[in-house]
C-alpha cells in the first residue's frame, strides 16, 4: 500500500484531502449551496479555508466536477466573469477573490445575483468568495439584494478546530507532533498557517511520508519558528521595508506607512479599518490621517504591484486586509522597533498628538500655510486650523483649542506680527502656551517690522526672524528646514 506523503497531508496549497476540518459555518453553507438560484457570498480573512470548504461541500453534493472556479485576480478569468452577464445556464460558478474585481464588474454581478434569485434559476448559481465586508460592498451596488443572497461570514477558526486538523495529520502520517499546542496557539485561527507550521515541523524532523510506527517530531518550536521566519524573510522582507518607507524616508517623519502596517499586524482577523483605528490612536490623526485624506496611501499602494500580492486596500472604505496569510505571520512576528531603526525611523512612539502647533493672525495665513505644507511634506504632525475645520464643527472651540496649545503639541510656533496682539484668538492661544516658554517648547517666528520689545516674553528664546520686504519662500523654507532638523534631533535623542 502506498504511503501518504507529507505534502499531501499537511498541504501548503490546494484542497486538503486528509486534514479537512469542517468550520462552524459548514451546515449553513451546505444548505445555501444546494438552494437553487440563490446566490452565496462568503467573506472572511485569508487562509481560514473559505474556498476549501465550498469545494468540499460541492463534492459532498456530488456536483464538484461540474463547477467552474474563476479568480478575480486573473485577467483572463475576469473576462470570462463578465461573459456570465449574457449567459444562460452556466452552472455553478465560484468567483474567488471577488474583491479584486473592478467596480463595473462587481455591479454586474450584483445585478446578476438579483436576477438569478428572482427567477429561482435551476441551472445557474453564483458563489462569491472574498475578504471581510464582501457582502456589504455588493449591497452598496443593489440595496434590495440583501434578502436574495446568503452572506456567510467565516471568522478565524477556534483552537479546537485547529487542533482537529493537526490531529488528523498526526493520524495520517503516524507521528506525534510534539509542538502541536504551540502551533495551535501560533496559527491565529488560520488553517493555512497551521498547515504550514505542521509541514515545516515534519520537514525539519526529516519526516517526509507516513511512518511505519508513531514517530515524534524532534524540533523545538523556537527553532521551528526561526527557520520559518528566515524563509519568509526571503519573500517578504523587501516588500515590508518598501511599504513602510512610503515614497522615501523623510527626516523627522512620524512613519505613517509603518504604523498602518504595524496596526494590521496587531489585528485579530488580518484586516483593519484605518479610519476606525485612528480613533483608537489619536496621536497619529495628522500623520496617518494625512496620507489617507490626500490619497498618498492609495498612490503608494498602487505604485508597486508587489503590494497587491500580499495586501488589499480599499480606498473608499479605508479597509486594509492581508492577501497572503504567510505575510501576516511574518509581520506579526518581526521586531517592529528593529525594523523602524533599520529603515531610518529613530522612534515610533509619540507622546504628543502634534509635533508643532501654529498660532497666527489671519493676515499672516499665507506664512502659516507655507510652513504647514513644508512640514507636512516631511510627514511631521502639525496643528493648522484650516486642516481641522471638520473636527472643530459643533465643538466648544475654546475647549478644543486650549489643550492643543497647553500640552498636546510638542512645540508652539507663534507667528509674531504687528497684528498678533490685537487678535482675540491669538491672545487666547498665547494665554494657553505662555507658560511653555519655561519648558523650552515655544519657537517664535518674529516679523522684522515689529517695534522693538513688542513681544518681551519671547526675548531670549531661540527663534527665527522673517523680513516681509524680502522674498518670502526662501526664508520660510529655511525656517521649515530648521524645524524639521529640530524634530529629527529630538527623535534621535529619544531613541538614544
Amino acid at each position: 500500500m502506498t504511503k501518504k506523503k507529507l505534502e499531501d497531508v499537511f498541504k501548503l496549497s490546494g484542497v486538503p484531502e486528509h486534514t479537512f476540518v469542517e468550520p462552524k459555518e459548514y451546515p449553513r453553507l451546505f444548505v445555501a449551496l444546494r438552494t437553487q438560484g440563490r446566490g452565496v457570498v462568503i467573506e472572511g480573512p485569508s487562509g481560514i479555508g473559505k474556498t476549501t470548504c465550498v469545494l468540499n461541500v460541492l463534492d459532498r453534493l456530488g456536483i464538484k466536477d461540474n463547477v467552474k472556479v474563476l479568480s478575480g485576480r486573473k485577467r483572463k478569468d475576469a473576462e470570462e466573469i463578465r461573459g456570465l452577464f449574457d449567459s444562460d445556464g452556466f452552472g455553478t460558478v465560484i468567483i474567488d477573490d471577488f474583491h479584486k474585481l473592478d467596480g463595473p464588474t462587481k455591479k454586474g454581478l450584483s445585478d446578476l445575483l438579483k436576477t438569478l434569485a428572482d427567477e429561482e434559476s435551476e441551472d445557474s448559481k453564483l458563489v462569491l468568495v472574498g475578504i471581510n465586508k464582501t457582502g456589504h460592498s455588493l449591497i452598496e451596488y443593489s440595496s434590495d439584494l440583501r434578502n436574495r443572497i446568503d452572506i456567510l461570514k467565516f471568522e478565524s477558526n477556534s483552537e479546537e478546530k485547529i487542533e482537529e486538523l493537526l490531529r488528523k495529520g498526526e493520524q495520517n502520517l503516524k507521528i506525534d507532533l510534539v509542538v502541536k499546542s504551540e502551533i495551535v496557539s501560533d496559527s491565529q485561527g488560520s488553517f493555512h498557517l497551521a498547515q504550514m507550521l505542521a509541514h515545516q515541523a515534519c520537514l525539519r524532523s526529516e519526516i517526509f511520508e507516513e511512518c511505519d510506527n508513531i514517530k515524534p517530531t524532534n524540533v523545538s518550536f523556537e527553532t521551528l519558528k526561526e527557520f520559518i521566519l528566515d524563509d519568509l524573510a526571503i519573500s517578504f522582507s523587501t516588500v515590508t521595508v518598501n511599504f513602510c518607507k512610503g515614497q522615501r524616508v523623510k527626516k523627522g517623519s512620524r512613519a505613517p506607512y509603518l504604523h498602518v502596517l504595524y496596526w494590521l499586524s496587531s489585528s485579530d482577523n488580518m484586516s483593519i479599518n484605518i479610519e476606525s483605528t485612528l480613533i483608537e490612536n489619536p496621536n497619529h490623526k495628522n500623520s496617518v490621517g494625512q496620507i489617507l485624506t490626500k490619497g498618498h496611501l492609495r498612490e503608494h499602494f498602487e505604485g508597486d504591484p508587489k503590494y497587491s500580492e500580499v495586501l488589499f486596500y480599499n480606498n473608499d472604505t479605508t479597509e486594509l486586509s492581508v492577501e497572503d496569510p504567510k505575510f501576516f505571520y511574518y509581520i506579526k512576528n518581526i521586531s517592529w522597533s528593529k525594523l523602524a531603526k533599520k529603515i531610518g525611523f529613530h522612534t515610533v512612539e509619540f507622546t504628543s498628538a502634534y509635533d508643532y502647533a501654529l498660532s497666527f493672525a489671519g493676515n499672516e495665513r499665507d506664512l502659516a500655510e507655507h510652513i504647514y505644507r513644508k512640514l507636512s511634506e516631511s510627514e511631521i504632525s502639525v496643528f493648522y486650523d484650516n486642516n481641522e475645520q471638520a473636527r472643530i464643527l459643533s465643538q466648544d472651540v475654546e475647549e478644543y483649542l486650549a489643550p492643543i496649545y497647553r500640552s498636546e503639541s510638542r512645540f508652539i510656533i507663534p507667528i509674531l506680527s504687528q497684528n498678533y496682539p490685537s487678535r482675540v484668538w491669538c491672545k487666547f492661544e498665547a494665554d494657553n502656551f505662555k507658560q511653555r516658554f519655561g519648558e523650552k517648547s515655544v519657537i517664535p517666528l518674529w516679523l522684522s517690522n515689529c517695534p522693538p520689545g513688542m513681544f518681551d516674553l519671547s526675548n531670549g528664546t531661540g527663534g527665527f526672524t522673517f523680513d516681509p520686504d524680502k522674498d518670502k519662500e526662501p526664508q520660510l523654507d529655511e525656517f521649515a528646514e530648521l524645524l524639521i532638523e529640530k524634530i529629527h534631533q529630538i527623535r534621535l535623542e529619544e531613541n538614544s
